[in-house]
């Protein structure tokens, strides 16, 4: 059992100290809380919003998976899945249930390129030891998933990936931490001393801190510029088509992937998320309100379209000619990095760290990156393979 240490405690006038301030409340800034407070320091959570995880962390697409393209990222991942296999026990809390739906990742390859990116790519999960990964011939993934389109050659699934809800991890989080939370304020700028953080500045006050971590998404690239750092990422705008009821799609279905366009979908109640993320979207200025394109629901949904999810299952083109579903698109902003690894650790302003960057994966890899940078500021751990400092070698794809 692990040693707890919540409640948050919800405040309306800023303190005048705190060990640590963190800079947002979503899924990265609730988990950085969370592991601060076990270790033992006093935690402040400050948030810009009248709500607590409201940001990019409640539009996520809500999935997790282990099938990655880097081993580091993979060991990251792994050991936040196991917080959220043990959620109640490791945040002693049960208020906030993970939601957490082992359903599988399935991954579809028709081209004889990508069938071999596919081999590759599990060759070397299972050189590093993720050996639950499957490789199947298109054939047998139809026996398995009767849905898959005839072109479909190959394909990847691992049944231990799955599905989450995230704002419910994020409260349980911030629950189960003893951080002191407020909303409505906005951090400014920070103060220092002799070249270390001395204290945080926002438009409610002056916070003395003897560190500050910037987990704000999208905008901790504004934040960590307010401090005279300038981090290496860009806001990258990222859509996705909710549709309400959608009777055709499996409630138990796998996140499901057409490896080629990176177009993919998942069920989600009644209904689903559609998404893809247009490796061509340019990066754009951080920001709260991010304009989506309404073309965007039929650019997946046209089965003629070239990044059509019907590529991905049969029933897709039955939803569009019934034209009978409703749907909305939402857009938010990824926080990416050069080489679509997050960026955790210390910046050259001693007592100021970031806890952002995650590219698209925070969700899934934010807990266990808090954990260890929670283990940086207060010099648990050392080593660190996501430092800011590191060499980054350009990702090449943009899921």
């Amino acid at each position: 059992m692990c040693e707890h240490s919540g409640p948050m405690r919800r405040i309306t006038e800023l303190p005048a100290s705190a060990e640590l301030v963190v800079v947002g409340s979503g899924i990265v800034g609730a988990a950085t809380a969370f592991f601060a407070s076990r270790s033992g320091m006093s935690v402040l959570v400050v948030e810009r919003l009248p709500a607590l995880c409201s940001f990019t962390t409640a539009v996520a697409a809500g999935g997790y998976r282990l099938q990655l393209e880097h081993q580091d990222e993979l060991e990251l991942v792994a050991r936040s899945v196991e917080l959220f296999e043990r959620f109640a026990d490791e945040t002693g809390q049960a208020v906030h249930d993970p939601g957490l739906r082992a359903q599988g990742y399935l991954w579809l390859a028709r081209t004889p390129e990508t069938a071999a990116r596919q081999r590759d790519l599990v060759a070397r999960q299972h050189g590093w030891g993720l050996g639950d990964v499957e490789l199947m011939t298109g054939d047998r993934a139809r026996d398995r998933f009767p849905w898959i389109p005839g072109d479909v050659v190959q394909a990847r699934f691992r049944a231990r990936d799955g599905l989450i809800e995230p704002k419910r991890i994020s409260m349980g989080f911030l629950e189960g931490s003893a951080a002191e939370v407020i909303t409505c304020v906005t951090v400014t700028g920070i103060e220092t001393a002799g070249g270390r953080l001395s204290a945080v500045l926002t438009d409610a006050g002056r916070v003395a801190a003897d560190a500050a971590v910037i987990a704000a998404g999208p905008l901790s690239e504004l934040v960590a510029r307010g401090a005279g750092v300038e981090l290496p990422v860009a806001a990258v705008r990222r859509q996705r088509v909710v549709l309400w009821e959608v009777p055709e799609v499996p409630r138990d279905a796998p996140m499901t992937i057409d490896e080629e366009t990176t177009a993919h979908w998942r069920p989600v109640a009644s209904g689903a998320y559609l998404l893809y993320p247009d490796a061509a979207e340019p990066a754009s200025a951080p920001a709260e309100q991010v304009p989506a394109d309404p073309g965007f629901a039929i650019r997946l949904l046209d089965p003629d379209s070239d990044i059509a999810i019907a590529r991905t299952a049969t029933f897709w083109r039955g939803v569009w000619e019934r034209a009978g579903a409703a749907w909305v698109v939402q857009a938010g902003q990824y926080t990416m990095t050069p080489d679509q690894r997050p960026l955790i650790g210390p910046t050259e302003i001693d007592g100021l760290f970031v806890n952002t960057g995650y590219s698209g994966h925070g969700v899934m890899a934010g807990p266990a990156g808090s954990e260890l940078l929670a283990q940086l500021v207060t010099g648990a751990r050392r080593d660190n393979p996501f430092r800011l400092d590191r060499d980054m070698v350009p990702a090449t794809q943009a899921f």
